[in-house]
């Protein structure tokens, strides 16, 4: 059964991945866009929390947690989203509906095997000033697009308690903006169109050790570091002028974008299958993100730096009388520096999560749902701050591969 809902999703999503626009924030127009990938439901409704090393739910992030799948076990998440947009005089609501990542976990014995497909980042932005005054100039910005991510990974169980591993990361993707010009009481506007192709390949590798300090209790660790890598962007620009067949200019452009290394380091303290709390820390370079189209003298891009805590809690998780006793419930906290420093502010992010695990009836597998609300960055030095609100749903299947059937 589990294959063949693996073989429709990817169908499905190999095509929503690049149809859908992921973002409708203002600040996706920086870089390569927003950050789409915060982790599985399960992760993301602890704020990123991601230590334990679990058996039936995949850690994207950290190839290490591979090693310890009990279970072959696919997943596949994505988020309705409701965006505030205001800035110190206006406001303005956005929707969007976007696939968030699919992905597949094997266990190979001490081994343990993940590969899958997810949006990296999304450009999603329509920002106009129009001035009525005769001889004004008036303009329109929209871009689209983004950076989508294959990965394969490993993981190796070098003892009960401590698992590596790593994995392979191929990024891809094309943004596309325009930007119009019109002068008021003049026929004819000016169009800029600005298409980059990107493409780039990392490297990522993870650790994770848990061991018990009483009976019951354990404690749990993981580390994970991303190396820097370049993203080569093959752009095209077209310049043309509405009514002139004549005035049309295009060129090609060949730049090569710079992601930063990045460190993340967990830990927490709980008892198996009943409760958890933790913490997460993540510290990534500035990196090179300005394209040509996008560059600008007040935009710097400095370390991005994230705080998270988190947990889960099952108050019964192998009970026969009680459903809701055996439901996984997840929140956490999370502040983010997000290293995007616009007319000298820092663009950060502080948010909320709470979430669901429902167990299906005679199965390890289960579905999720989350809900995250949060704000990012200012009203202040004529920015615009967004209050969020995300509704997030999650499917996780498990079953049992590569088994020999046995007959009496």
């Amino acid at each position: 059964m589990i294959k063949k809902i693996i073989i429709s999703a990817c169908l499905l999503i190999s095509f929503v991945s690049f149809a859908q626009q992921g973002t409708s924030s203002p600040y996706s127009f920086y870089g390569i866009g927003d950050t789409r990938f915060k982790g599985t439901l399960e992760n993301r409704s602890m704020a990123g929390v991601a230590v334990e090393q679990d058996s039936i739910h995949l850690n994207i992030e950290n190839p290490a947690s591979y090693a310890s799948l009990g279970q072959t076990t696919f997943s596949v998440g994505g988020t309705f989203a409701v965006n505030n947009i205001k800035s110190s005089t206006e406001s303005s609501k956005a929707q969007r509906s976007t696939f968030d990542y699919l992905a597949l976990g094997i266990p190979l014995g001490k081994f343990g095997a993940g590969f899958g497909l997810l949006p990296l980042s999304s450009v999603g932005y329509k920002i106009s000033d129009i001035n009525p005054a005769e001889g004004a100039v008036s303009s329109q910005l929209e871009g689209k697009g983004g950076v989508n991510k294959v990965f394969f990974g490993l993981g190796y169980k070098i003892t009960p308690k401590w698992n590596i591993g790593a994995d392979l990361q191929y990024n891809f993707g094309k943004i596309t903006t325009t930007t119009i010009e019109a002068i008021t009481g003049v026929q004819n506007a000016s169009r800029e169109t600005n298409s980059s192709e990107l493409s780039g390949v990392n490297f990522n590798i993870g650790t994770m050790y848990q061991t018990k300090i009483t009976k019951k209790i354990n404690i749990y660790s993981s580390l994970s570091y991303t190396f820097g890598s370049k993203l080569n962007s093959v752009s095209s620009r077209m310049i043309e002028v509405d009514g002139d067949p004549d005035a049309v200019k295009g060129e090609s452009v060949e730049t090569n974008l710079k992601l930063p290394n990045k460190l993340t380091f967990g830990a927490g303290i709980g008892e198996a299958r009943k409760w958890l709390i933790g913490t997460s820390f993540a510290f990534q370079g500035a990196g090179e993100l300005a394209n040509y189209y996008n560059s600008s003298p007040n935009v710097k891009y400095e370390k991005y730096n994230k705080y998270a805590v988190g947990g889960y809690y099952i108050p019964n998780y192998s009970s026969f009388a009680s459903y809701f006793s055996r439901i996984t419930y997840r929140a956490g906290l999370k502040y983010e520096k997000l290293g995007l420093v616009v007319n000298n502010q820092n663009i950060n992010d502080v948010g909320l999560s709470l979430g669901a695990g429902l167990p299906i009836t005679g199965t390890f597998s289960n579905v999720n749902f989350g809900i995250e609300f949060g704000k990012r960055g200012t009203t202040s030095a004529g920015l615009v701050q967004e209050n969020y609100m995300n509704f997030s749903l999650s499917f996780s299947f498990n079953d049992r591969w590569f088994v020999k059937s046995k007959f009496n």
